[in-house]
């Protein structure tokens, strides 16, 4: 199975890295100076608490040409750099396209794409790249699958996975998934550019904390008033005190630990106009909708000079 990662950022490295590792036949989509250097020197790995850096010599193209067709391509870009590579996608003769990352417009992109199979993914990992490395904190697990009331993947999801470590959770339907995590991941980035980027300014800050939950509930109210589904299933009971306090004990470890830094803020500080994009579609969904989000609104406020028009 051909496998092609288009697209060389932390998530698309990992990704990558860990199929090659599996013995898949694997290329990487890199650009520029990034490119050279992983034809050159191999990717060079250094995931959290392991104590050495790895180093593996997979194959790297720097554009998708129409005749170079593959088993599956992952799309590992930000949001706001997906509509740039969508004409690539459509006249390239590979079927099977899996999205992965943050989207809260699924349905958009599979009308893009109407001959191909489409796929969502989300993969738990993060970090930040460095000249010469990717650091990264890998949890090596990816729910992924379909928009809902398609047909399913799971048996192309499990051919992929095989082999690989992966812990792999099948979603049917990725639409609402994908929703739902833009509504618990929006309040994160706001509170990282509330603090500059240190969110151990936040440790202890149990009001700023709360107010973080009460945005997540409100989005998680939006979208359930709007006939769709809270996922995973575990986040059904978001108006509860339980729910609360998880996510105040989630917080807390967050603004306390480096975890902050590695999970959240890398991201959030170097993608700010991909979180001004989800933030401006998650309002449209919510205007669309009419709810109500006053609570969003004020840690968006808070964010300040951060967030872009988009």
């Amino acid at each position: 199975m051909r496998i092609l990662v288009y697209g060389a950022g932390v998530l698309g490295c990992n990704l990558a890295d860990n199929l090659y590792r599996a013995k898949k036949d694997v290329t990487l989509l890199a650009r520029g100076t990034w490119a050279k250097h992983l034809n050159q020197n191999g990717l060079h790995m250094k995931r959290t608490f392991h104590l050495r850096e790895t180093a593996t010599r997979i194959p790297v193209i720097t554009r998708l040409e129409q005749e170079d067709c593959y088993d599956v391509i992952f799309v590992v870009l930000r949001y706001t750099q997906l509509d740039s590579v969508i004409e690539t996608l459509r006249i390239n003769g590979t079927k099977n396209i899996v999205f992965v990352g943050n989207n809260v417009r699924p349905a958009h992109y599979v009308a893009l794409l109407p001959e191909k199979n489409v796929m969502f993914a989300f993969a738990l990992s993060a970090g930040h790249r460095e000249p010469e490395r990717v650091v990264s904190l890998d949890l090596k697990k990816i729910t992924i699958g379909q928009l809902k009331d398609t047909s399913s993947n799971e048996i192309l999801i499990g051919r992929i996975f095989a082999g690989a470590g992966y812990r792999v959770i099948y979603e049917p339907n990725m639409e609402d998934y994908l929703l739902c995590h833009a509504v618990f991941v929006l309040p994160a980035a706001f509170a990282c550019y509330y603090a500059d980027g240190d969110l151990r300014k936040l440790k202890g800050d149990t009001v700023y904390w709360n107010r973080m939950v009460d945005a997540d509930i409100e989005g998680y109210r939006a979208i359930e008033r709007a006939g769709r589904n809270i996922l995973p299933a575990g986040d059904t009971d978001y108006e509860s005190a339980a729910y609360r306090k998880t996510c105040l004990r989630f917080f807390g470890l967050m603004c306390a630990t480096g975890l902050g830094k590695i999970c959240a803020s890398d991201h959030a500080m170097n993608a700010i106009e991909e979180m001004s994009a989800l933030n401006r579609d998650m309002k449209a969904f919510f205007d669309e909708t009419g709810a109500e989000y006053p609570a969003w609104q004020a840690l968006e406020r808070d964010a300040g000079r951060y967030l872009m028009e988009i």
